[in-house]
């Protein structure tokens, strides 16, 4: 094949054809409007988390898990879910797989044998405190774009934000 026919790059993941430089696209709207905005920030930050958390082989979606039943020893799997926005589809996969993995313990209450008390395990504090360290690093960097004079201000929108949805 001569170099003035190329064949186009194609994508790993679909086989489709891609460009080196694409065209940007015009969002329209969406180019002004804060939640659009909020969804590529969080988009962009998880991606930046997960990629510290690969390093030290965890999952980033766990952090907020495991420093939630730190710092509440023998929370509800119920009120674990409301805390950390998820429902109950959602956070029952993620228990298993702590439970599963050994950083989390699980105990039926006595009041209610269907309801579980949620503790961390000497393994989980282990690797909470590893998560801690990358989300601190991550943090740091957060920090670095948002400047120190606007963090307060910039966490109380978002406190704002998050009452009002």
């Amino acid at each position: 094949m001569t170099a003035s026919k190329k064949r186009p790059r194609r994508s790993k993941s679909t086989g489709a054809a891609t460009k080196r430089s694409p065209k940007p696209i015009n969002l329209g709207p969406l180019a002004d409007w804060v939640g659009f905005r909020l969804r590529m920030a969080q988009e962009a930050s998880f991606e930046a988390f997960s990629r510290r958390s690969r390093e030290i082989g965890e999952s980033p979606g766990r952090f907020a898990t495991l420093i939630l039943i730190a710092q509440n020893p023998g929370i509800s799997q119920s009120t674990l879910g409301r805390a950390s926005g998820r429902d109950k589809s959602s956070m029952t996969p993620v228990l298993e797989d702590l439970v599963r993995r050994g950083l989390v313990e699980r105990r039926r209450t006595e009041a209610d044998r269907r309801a579980y008390r949620l503790t961390l395990t000497d393994t989980g504090i282990k690797v909470l405190a590893q998560l801690t360290a990358c989300a601190r690093g991550h943090e740091q960097m957060l920090d670095r774009l948002i400047g120190p004079r606007e963090r307060s201000r910039f966490m109380r929108v978002l406190r704002r934000i998050a009452k009002v949805t």
